[in-house]
């Protein structure tokens, strides 16, 4: 089901709550919202639909990608990007890592470990803030 987009910045600025098996449906309400905003988005978090749950979404080179508990384990790279967020009108300065080592699980609750590495790396750093309650 496509959400609506939250601005509310106190909810937003919230920490959210660790997702669970049970949380399975927030990934394909997150999917169908970020696919009917695929012109201007690249990646959504739960709390970006009013859920506050630690689970995203994003485009992985063309193919969409849900991480439920995401946890980056390592960064290399640090520079300075500009982003936006459809949550928040404008564009704002991120301190952002160009490779990223991270843990999560899947929607069967399968823990899973990668590397990513630019544009990929750059939006799930984005949507992690987004868990953790920072605003961009």
């Amino acid at each position: 089901m496509i959400r609506p987009i939250v601005t509310d910045v106190l909810f937003l600025a919230r920490k959210a709550e660790p997702a669970c098996a049970a949380d399975a449906s927030i990934a394909d309400d997150l999917l169908d919202t970020l696919k009917a905003h695929k012109d201007d988005c690249v990646g959504m978090a739960a709390n970006m639909i009013g859920v506050c749950r630690r689970a995203i979404v994003f485009d992985d080179g063309g193919k969409p990608a849900v991480m439920l508990n995401p946890e980056i384990l390592r960064r290399e790279g640090p520079y300075d990007a500009q982003e936006g967020c459809l949550s928040l009108p404008g564009q704002r300065p991120a301190k952002r890592w160009k490779k990223i080592k991270v843990r999560w699980q899947n929607e069967q609750m399968q823990s899973r470990v990668k590397t990513f590495e630019g544009w990929t790396a750059q939006i799930i750093q984005h949507e992690i803030d987004h868990c953790d309650g920072i605003l961009i």
